[in-house]
């Protein structure tokens, strides 16, 4: 069966969540919004590339920091409202610097940091 951009559940704004997983470690690094047409652009190019809500823009992972994902795996979730790019990761995930977005967990009420910025 072919796989048809147009057929993902996306939100009221045309938009659907992507959670990044290194490919290698299983590590959840991000996660970020696409729309139809960044799926298509990184099922066609490799590169992962999100959809920017607050520019109003597409994003090619890497493309300003050199902290590049490249493609492995794209799967859908039963519902297809929600994707999961399986992803060789080039340096830090975060715009923190840091390996992946989720270095804070909740511990006996407390917010506790994980990992710090990458060198």
């Amino acid at each position: 069966m072919k796989f048809d951009a147009r057929e993902l559940i996306y939100d009221a704004k045309g938009l659907i969540p992507a959670i990044a997983q290194d490919v290698d470690s299983g590590e959840v690094l991000m996660m970020a919004w696409m729309n139809e047409e960044s799926v298509r652009r990184t099922l066609e190019t490799g590169r992962v590339t999100y959809w920017s809500r607050s520019r109003q823009s597409f994003w090619v992972k890497g493309e300003s920091s050199g902290h590049v994902q490249e493609l492995v795996d794209f799967r859908l979730d039963c519902d297809r409202d929600c994707l999961l790019v399986q992803v060789r990761q080039t340096g830090p995930a975060c715009h923190t610097n840091r390996r992946s977005c989720f270095y804070t967990a909740v511990r006996d009420g407390e917010a506790v940091t994980l990992m710090e910025p990458m060198a």
